[in-house]
């Protein structure tokens, strides 16, 4: 399923948050991401629409199976690429920036390939 970075940096989001909070909120993700509530609120609906969160009457969110594999393949994606990008001597903030964005670009193959590849010589 292709998805686009915007719906996989919120389903990212709120597994980090998910990891942190006991339980996650539409204004806990508007101030992780640093946008407002409104169009936190345009997204979660369109995630619901897509069946990758489910919203509870108290406002909790939840990630579903599909949405927890998404978020699950990009935080993976974003993790390895930084640790990789500092091993390689980059400075950890250009590091996270340049791995946010690649880790929605790259594909399945590409990136197995450079985990293999870097996994054999570097450990983060």
């Amino acid at each position: 399923m292709k998805n686009n970075e915007s719906a996989e940096n919120y389903l990212e989001t709120i597994l980090i948050l998910s990891q942190r909070l006991p339980v996650v909120r539409s204004i806990d993700v508007a101030v992780e991401m640093g946008f407002k509530k409104s169009s936190v609120s345009v997204a979660m609906k369109n995630l619901r629409e897509k069946n990758h969160i489910t919203v509870s009457p108290a406002g909790y969110i939840t990630l579903t199976e599909s949405g927890k594999e998404i978020a699950e393949m990009i935080y993976e994606r974003h993790n390895f690429l930084s640790g990789w990008l500092i091993s390689l001597g980059v400075d950890e903030k250009i590091a996270a920036e340049d791995a946010c964005r690649m880790e929605h670009v790259i594909s399945r193959e590409s990136f197995a390939a450079i985990k293999k590849s870097v996994a054999d010589d570097f450990s983060f």
